[in-house]
Formats: C-alpha cells, sequence, structure tokens
C-alpha cells in the first residue's frame, strides 16, 4: 500500500522560520481583514442580503488559508464564489460607479491567490487558469448592467500580471536551486575524482617498493643452488618455485599498474625517493627565500624505516613544504624527523613527521594561485591511512599552520 505525500507549504523549503511563516501570516491577515470587509461592502454600497453577502464573503476569504498548501483547490473555490457574488449583484440595483463584475475586496484576494498559484503550479497550469479567468470576466461582461467598459477586465489583467511575474519567480528560483545541487555534484564529483587519482599515483610509486623487493626474492631463490653447497633435491625445487612464484607475482603487477596508469601518465624510471631525499627537499624550499630549520632522525637506536613508510614521509615533507611556499612565502618553517616508541611500551617504534611554518612575514593581497590542484590534504590523508598511522593537520593561533604524522615502522602494524 502506498503512502499519499502530503503538499507542503508554500516556502516550507526556505532556511529561515519566518519565511517559512510568512506564507500563513499573509494568508491569515487578509482573511481577517477581506472577511468583514466584504460583507460591509457588499451589503452597505451594493445592497446585497447581508445572509448572502457573508456565505459569499466566507466563500471568497477563507480559501485564502487552503492556497497555502493547495492553491488550485483553492482557486476553483473563489472562481465560483467571484463568479457567483457577480450573478447575485445582477438581482440589486446598485450605483455605476462601483465595480462590477468583481468589487475591490474580491480583486485583492484573487491577486493573492494568483500568487500562490504562481509560486506553486506548472507554466501550463497557469495559462490555463488566466484562459478561465478571462473567459468567465468576458462572458459576465455581456451581462453588465451599466454597460461593458474597461476596468470590467480589472481581474483578468491584474491576474495575468501576477500570474507572469510571480511563475517567473518560481521558475528563476528553480533554476537557481538545480544550479546549486548540480554544483553540489560536481563537487562531490570532483573529490572523489581527486582521491581515486591520488590512490593510483600512491599505487604507482609503492609499485616500485614492492617490485624491488620481489626482484630480491627471485634472485636468491634462483642463486640459492649456486650459493648453498648441497643442498637437497626438494629443497631446489622449493627454491624454484618460489622464484617463479615471484616473478609470476611482479608481471600480475605490472598489469595491475598497467591498469592504475592513465594514458598521459608515462612509467617513472627513477627509483622512489625516501628519507634521506628529505635533506634535498629542505634545501630547495629555503632556496626560495624561506629559513627552514630541519633535524633529521637521529642514527643511535632508531629502528630501520621500511621504504613504503620512508616514501610517505617524503610525500608529506614534499606537500607541506610546497603548502608554505604557495600560501605562506617567506615563513619560518620546522621540519622535524623523529624516531620513538610509546613510554607504556605498547606499539612499536614510530616515525614521527613534523613540519611547522608561522605566519608569513608579509601576507599576500589574495591568494597566489587562482586553484590548487586538491591532492595536498587528500594525499598525506591516504598515505597515513596506507601505513597504519595518525595525521594532525591545521592552523595555529599565530596564523601558522602545522602538519604532525605518525607513521608505525612495525610491519604488524601497517600491514
Amino acid at each position: 500500500m502506498t503512502s499519499v505525500e502530503r503538499p507542503r507549504a508554500l516556502l516550507a523549503g526556505a532556511s529561515r522560520r519566518w519565511v517559512r511563516m510568512l506564507p500563513w501570516a499573509v494568508a491569515l491577515v487578509l482573511c481577517v481583514a477581506l472577511l468583514p470587509t466584504t460583507i460591509v461592502v457588499l451589503t452597505a454600497d451594493y445592497g446585497l442580503n447581508g445572509a448572502v453577502a457573508s456565505a459569499l464573503a466566507v466563500a471568497q476569504a477563507a480559501p485564502l488559508l487552503l492556497a497555502v498548501v493547495r492553491p488550485l483547490h483553492a482557486w476553483y473555490v473563489v472562481v465560483a464564489a467571484d463568479v457567483a457574488g457577480a450573478l447575485a449583484l445582477l438581482t440589486v440595483d446598485f450605483e455605476a460607479r462601483l465595480l462590477w463584475p468583481f468589487p475591490p475586496m474580491e480583486l485583492v484576494g484573487y491577486v493573492a491567490l494568483c500568487l500562490a498559484l504562481g509560486l506553486r503550479e506548472r507554466r501550463r497550469t497557469l495559462v490555463l487558469v488566466w484562459l478561465a479567468t478571462a473567459g468567465a470576466n468576458v462572458g459576465l461582461g455581456f451581462a453588465a448592467p451599466h454597460g461593458a467598459g474597461a476596468r470590467d477586465l480589472l481581474l483578468t489583467i491584474l491576474g495575468g500580471v501576477t500570474l507572469l511575474l510571480s511563475g517567473a519567480l518560481r521558475e528563476r528560483y528553480e533554476a537557481q536551486r538545480r544550479l546549486a545541487e548540480q554544483e553540489t555534484i560536481s563537487e562531490a564529483e570532483r573529490g572523489r575524482r581527486t582521491l581515486l587519482e591520488e590512490r593510483a599515483r600512491i599505487a604507482r610509486e609503492l609499485h616500485d617498493v614492492v617490485a624491488h623487493h620481489m626482484s630480491v626474492i627471485t634472485v636468491q631463490a634462483d642463486t640459492a643452488e649456486y650459493r648453498l653447497a648441497a643442498l637437497p633435491p626438494d629443497v631446489r625445487e622449493e627454491f624454484t618455485s618460489i622464484a617463479a612464484t615471484a616473478r609470476e607475482s611482479l608481471g600480475e603487477m605490472r598489469r595491475l599498474l598497467g591498469v592504475l596508469r592513465s594514458e598521459e601518465t608515462r612509467g617513472e624510471l627513477a627509483p622512489q625517493p625516501g628519507l634521506p631525499e628529505i635533506g634535498q627537499l629542505v634545501e630547495a624550499t629555503a632556496r626560495t627565500g624561506a629559513p627552514v630549520d630541519f633535524t633529521p632522525c637521529g642514527t643511535s637506536g632508531d629502528a630501520e624505516v621500511p621504504e613504503a613508510v620512508g616514501l610517505s614521509a617524503y610525500r608529506i615533507v614534499q606537500e607541506a613544504l610546497a603548502n608554505v611556499v604557495r600560501h605562506a612565502p617567506g615563513a619560518a618553517t620546522r621540519v622535524a624527523l623523529s624516531v620513538s616508541r610509546p613510554a607504556d611500551g605498547e606499539g612499536g617504534a614510530r616515525l614521527t613527521v613534523l613540519v611547522v611554518n608561522g605566519p608569513p612575514p608579509d601576507p599576500p593581497s589574495g591568494p597566489l594561485e587562482a586553484g590548487g590542484t586538491g591532492h595536498g590534504l587528500v594525499g598525506m590523508r591516504e598515505r597515513v591511512r596506507l601505513v597504519g598511522g595518525t595525521l594532525d593537520v591545521g592552523p595555529l593561533p599565530d596564523g601558522g599552520f602545522r602538519v604532525a604524522a605518525r607513521l608505525p615502522l612495525t610491519e604488524e602494524e601497517f600491514t
């Protein structure tokens, strides 16, 4: 059993509460103002019977509250009541200066109703509403008690203008809403594409690291029978199987890399950088005029740094220093690498990568780049997640920026 969706009130999607309540407030004010006014005018000025005038007033004013939720249903009631009121006025003798077939109160209520219609209904419905209004207006004009005049078409003119303006306003709002939705979707797609591109780039870089280890395994397995004397036949066969499996794995990795690499991306022949190359990054940044203080890892008591961790540390420092040059030129920067073990004895050794910069000496009047690549923080987070570490980035109170990554050095923690 399907549930019927309840119609929403006009402006129900507005972010501010007072805007959502505005249609109800306007409808209530019009209803309270027009109801007694219509009764008084129809009885005092037009000479209509009090009971008939009261019934017409209720039928013409009360549906304005319904128009907030269902303007088309309210229009059916109001149009029928307005036509009935015009026919009822033909039974009394009123002065020629008074408006007919629709007195001023009915014009005000109908214009408000047309505004609600224009903000809710489609263009085709608005055209049909106006044609029905014009037809009723022209048809009643043939029975005009004092002769037809231009002012007898006021309802058609005012209603048409209101429908046109409110319909255009609604279509403009819908276009802006769809544009905002499309921009949101496009931004999400750009973020997703950036993430996928960065993951593919990381995979391409790690290919060299893994391929090196697999190649070592292959060479060791192939040369075991020559390096180790008197190997039993079954052991020699085992080494041969290990070498074959390693070569097959290398082939599968190359095919996988071919999928990850785009047509525009060429193969990288240079070995992937690691911790020893971070000093070169610092020197290159210092040559741009930014003072950089570099504290490398100590040599005593440090755990061995895996190549994947070293590569991640290098890329994190590279992106952090590039951001300093782009967004805080000339700012004092500190780069520190350290290996530590938790004081509680739980967990293995960790490599801490810290890049902290202060505020630029001369803040630029605008951004130095019109737009970034979008790979900075995304790449940092992906690399840290890859090795099972943690990343802490954010601005400092003095206007600087801090990047702190903690990368585990034991295989049990990041596999």
